[in-house]
């Protein structure tokens, strides 16, 4: 569960906001009222960089991978000028 703190909570509590990160996940850090930081655990950080890939193994793993899309460049006369009055 995330949890929201107020960045003076945060620093006296540190501790907790760090067992809260491993236990129960991300936890938000505002300062006057605005999120600026998240404690996340190792666990989860390590995760998201694992998960980092190129861009074109993202389009490879897409479902849309397989479709059969016409890329072939549109070889038309450019269209006349229109003037807007």
């Amino acid at each position: 569960m995330v949890q929201t703190w107020q960045l003076q909570e945060a620093k006296n509590k540190f501790s907790r906001v760090v067992e809260n990160a491993v236990s129960r996940g991300p936890q938000i850090i505002t300062k006057r009222g605005v999120e600026v930081a998240i404690v996340i655990s190792c666990e989860e950080y390590q995760r998201l960089l694992v998960s980092k890939g190129s861009l074109s193994e993202f389009f490879r793993q897409s479902p849309l991978a397989d479709l059969d899309i016409d890329l072939t460049r549109d070889t038309s006369e450019v269209r006349q000028d229109i003037e807007l009055s």
